[in-house]
C-alpha cells in the first residue's frame, strides 16, 4: 500500500482521525504522529507515567512533539521499510523517522475510554524508558561514526594517564636535582597509587581506542555489505536528462 496506519488495539483511538491525518500527510509529510486530546486514562497510572516518560525523551531527543505515546500514527510505506524495531524500542518510532531523515508532523486525535484489553504501561515501565532512551541517543549520535565516542574517551584517559606518569617523572627528577643521586634514589614513586592510576588510564585510552576502531570496521561493513546508504535522497534538484 502507499500508507500505512498503526493503532491502538484497545479502541481508544478513533478511526475517524485518519482522513485528516492523511491531508496532514499530504502537505509533504512522512509520518503524521497523533497527539491525544482529553485522554481517557488513569491520572496515576498512564498520564504521569506518559508525561515523565514525553519530558526525558524531550530533553535527549531533537524530535518535539507533545505525545509520544499514541499509537494512532500514519506512515508512507517507504519509511516502514526503514524502521527496524527491536525489544521495546516502539516507543522511540518519531526519533528513529528523525534519525533516518524523515520528516514528521503532529495532529490533534480524539481519544476514548478503554473498551478491550488492559493497559501494560506504568510507572515501572517508566524506568525502562531511560534504559531505551541512552540506546537511542548513542544511536542517534554515534551510531555511524563510533570512533567519535571511543576515540574520544580513549584521548581523553590516555592523555590524563600520560599527564599522571609525566608528573611523576617530573618529580623524580626534581628530587634528583635538589638532592643528588641520594635524593633520585630516596624518592619512591613505585608505590604511588598515582603510578598505578597513570597506568591503568593508559591502558583504558588504549583500549577505548581501539574499541572504536573496531566499531568503526563493523559500521563500514554493516552499510557496504548491505549497499545500504547513510542519507536518503528525496529529490534531485537541477539535474540535466544527460545526468550532468
Amino acid at each position: 500500500g502507499k500508507y500505512i496506519v498503526t493503532i491502538d488495539a484497545d479502541r481508544q483511538n478513533d478511526p475517524a482521525d485518519i482522513p485528516h491525518m492523511i491531508t496532514k500527510l499530504e502537505e509533504g509529510y512522512d509520518v503524521v504522529n497523533g497527539w491525544r486530546q482529553n485522554r481517557q486514562d488513569a491520572f496515576l497510572v498512564r498520564k504521569v507515567p506518559s508525561f515523565i516518560a514525553n519530558r526525558l525523551i524531550a530533553r535527549a531527543s531533537s524530535v518535539r512533539l507533545h505525545d509520544r505515546g499514541c499509537s494512532l500514527r500514519l506512515f508512507r510505506a517507504e519509511v516502514t521499510r526503514e524502521l527496524h524495531l527491536y525489544g521495546e524500542m516502539h516507543r522511540f518510532i518519531p526519533e528513529m523517522v528523525n534519525n533516518a531523515g524523515f520528516t514528521m508532523a503532529e495532529v490533534p486525535v480524539n481519544h476514548r475510554p478503554r473498551v478491550a484489553g488492559e493497559s501494560k504501561y506504568g510507572i515501572s515501565r517508566t524506568f525502562r524508558v531511560i534504559v531505551d532512551l541512552m540506546t537511542v541517543v548513542f544511536l542517534r549520535n554515534y551510531g555511524d561514526r563510533p570512533m567519535h565516542l571511543f576515540g574520544m574517551l580513549g584521548l581523553i584517559m590516555g592523555g590524563l594517564g600520560g599527564l599522571t606518569l609525566f608528573y611523576l617523572f617530573l618529580v623524580k627528577v626534581w628530587a634528583g636535582i635538589s638532592g643528588g643521586w641520594a635524593g633520585f634514589q630516596a624518592e619512591e614513586i613505585g608505590s604511588r597509587p598515582l603510578l598505578s592510576l597513570g597506568i591503568l588510564l593508559v591502558i583504558l585510552g588504549v583500549q577505548f581506542f581501539v574499541m572504536g576502531l573496531i566499531a568503526e570496521l563493523i559500521v563500514r561493513v554493516y552499510y557496504e555489505a548491505q549497499n545500504k546508504p547513510v542519507y536518503h535522497v528525496r529529490e534531485i534538484i537541477g539535474r540535466s536528462e544527460a545526468g550532468d
